[in-house]
């Protein structure tokens, strides 16, 4: 049985080296940071310990991404998009549902907490390029555009009402990209950002916004004066990114040597604010160094996505460009105090076995078309 997921060594040849070195490289960068930020703890190899154990269950799944042939990934979309919407529904089942920092948004499978919004966010994308290929790119139809939006509105209610806003956001602009490259039409698209302030304005007075998510979203504006808990860990942010310079604080892998300034006083720095470790431990340098080996394998996705051999294939690549930038965007921009604070990780980078198993996921299907762009001749 094993056997059908054997590479050809003829078809290895084929893949993207670039890309998943950057992606392995960016992984390897993750786990340190994680280490470095987080060592002053009780139990200074908690962390990194869990997210090895989630980088080799990762890139075991990475393997077998790549193994099988994405044609036959294409048959079962519907079944991992249900999948992802089960799950989701299982948030609330007692004894199973996790509830964390306020949001029901997790699973219990033992060893670990599963976040299904994760695996939801790439069921999005797989079922979305499985519809517009089976429309012909007809994305100005308003039939089309409904269906779409009916596929889109399930995962993305059972995210909202957990609630998890960040990863609302997420998986609007995946879908919005995907729909841009499928020729939707600009005037649709300024529509739907007017019905999205509309609906933000509505969502705000709902009372599913929770006051603590309030204030991670307004404190950006005055981090200064903000005595929140957002407020406060913007501020410790700021300066620990500041105190790195050019060249960082010199990060030592002694345990008993402080994690740094951000390390001690930012709260939870190991997930949503790793990247004010990265701008502390390792300076402008090591923050350039991380948006290099992002700026590599965005290229290489979209280069794959150009030479992809089908519709569907290209537009599970630019689904993916999408997460990435909006993603990398968000996740820096609230950690330097440009963007409202939403709790989005970094990708590859952030502490969580969910994002990044999924991420990986994801650019094992990318590695996956690169591959199989052309037929290999024996």
């Amino acid at each position: 049985m094993l056997s059908r997921y054997k590479l050809d060594f003829k078809l290895i040849r084929e893949i993207d080296k670039g890309l998943l070195f950057s992606a392995i490289a960016l992984m390897l960068y993750g786990m340190l940071n994680i280490y470095l930020c987080t060592k002053g703890d009780v139990a200074p190899f908690f962390f990194v310990k869990k997210q090895f154990m989630w980088f080799i269950i990762s890139m075991v799944a990475l393997y077998f991404l790549v193994a099988v042939d994405y044609s036959v990934i294409y048959r079962y979309v519907p079944v991992f998009y249900w999948g992802s919407v089960i799950l989701l529904l299982c948030v609330w089942i007692p004894g199973i549902g996790v509830k964390v920092n306020g949001a029901r948004g997790w699973i219990n499978i033992g060893i670990s907490n599963l976040q299904p919004a994760e695996l939801a966010k790439f069921g999005i994308i797989l079922m979305v390029a499985k519809l517009l290929e089976e429309m012909d790119y007809e994305v100005n139809n308003l039939r089309n555009i409904i269906k779409i939006g009916i596929y889109c509105m399930i995962p993305v209610s059972l995210i909202l009402i957990q609630p998890d806003m960040g990863m609302t956001m997420v998986c609007f602009f995946i879908v919005l990209g995907m729909l841009f490259i499928a020729g939707l039409d600009r005037r649709i698209i300024i529509g739907g950002f007017s019905a999205l302030l509309i609906g933000v304005v509505v969502l705000w007075n709902s009372g599913l916004i929770l006051p603590h998510q309030k204030a991670r979203i307004t404190a950006f504006m005055n981090p200064e004066t903000d005595t929140s808990a957002q407020g406060y860990q913007l501020n410790q942010s700021l300066i620990g990114i500041g105190s790195g310079g050019v060249v960082g604080t010199r990060p030592s892998l002694d345990p008993e040597v402080s994690p740094g300034y951000a390390g001690t006083h930012v709260p939870e720095i190991q997930t949503d604010f790793i990247f004010a470790a990265i701008g502390e431990q390792w300076g402008f340098l090591g923050a350039m160094l991380l948006l290099l080996l992002y700026g590599i394998l965005i290229t290489k996705m979209i280069n794959i996505a150009r030479k992809a051999k089908d519709r569907f294939a290209s537009l599970v690549c630019i689904g993916l460009v999408s997460y990435f930038l909006f993603a990398i965007t968000q996740n820096i921009g609230m950690t330097i105090g440009l963007i409202p604070i939403t709790g989005i990780t970094l990708p590859l980078i952030s502490y969580g076995g969910s994002s990044l198993l999924t991420t990986t996921m994801a650019v094992g299907l990318v590695l996956n078309i690169g591959m199989r762009k052309k037929k290999i001749h024996f």
